[in-house]
């Protein structure tokens, strides 16, 4: 499956990237039995597992807090946050995958679900093609 990088504007110039910045925002519906609900999620290598906003979460029907929990931190510094551990299907270009996440209180509204290590990485072989602006998925055979 192949998808291409989201360009994002950004509000003025940069040196570094110029009026606008490529991320690899890719569209999944994520559910939990027969809810389910499409959204946009951030691919990111350097995340240790999936972490969804935990109001992604409370719309499939899920008590987030009923979940296992777990602590996690990553650039913003020495702050830890909560997330609560489930089992969901994401489908990602009509293929169903089961998987477990993490949802989350203590992430960005404005943002994006994150498709990390656990639950993402392990399911798909992933190619980062910057210069084509292109990301290349293949599931993992078993």
């Amino acid at each position: 499956m192949k998808f291409s990088y989201i360009k994002f504007p950004l509000p003025q110039k940069s040196d570094l990237y110029g009026s606008s910045i490529l991320r690899p925002v890719i569209p999944i519906r994520i559910g939990v039995g027969k809810q389910s609900l499409q959204y946009e999620a951030l691919i990111d290598s350097g995340a240790d597992f999936c972490v969804f906003d935990a109001e992604v979460g409370e719309a499939l029907g899920l008590v987030i807090r009923g979940g296992r929990e777990l602590q996690f931190g990553g650039v913003q510094g020495s702050s830890k946050s909560s997330a609560y551990l489930h089992d969901v299907v994401i489908s990602i270009g009509g293929h169903d995958h089961q998987t477990r996440v993490a949802f989350s209180s203590d992430i960005s509204k404005r943002g994006y679900g994150i498709l990390g290590q656990r639950g993402f990485f392990d399911l798909f072989v992933v190619k980062f093609d910057l210069l084509k602006e292109q990301i290349e998925l293949n599931r993992r055979s078993e």
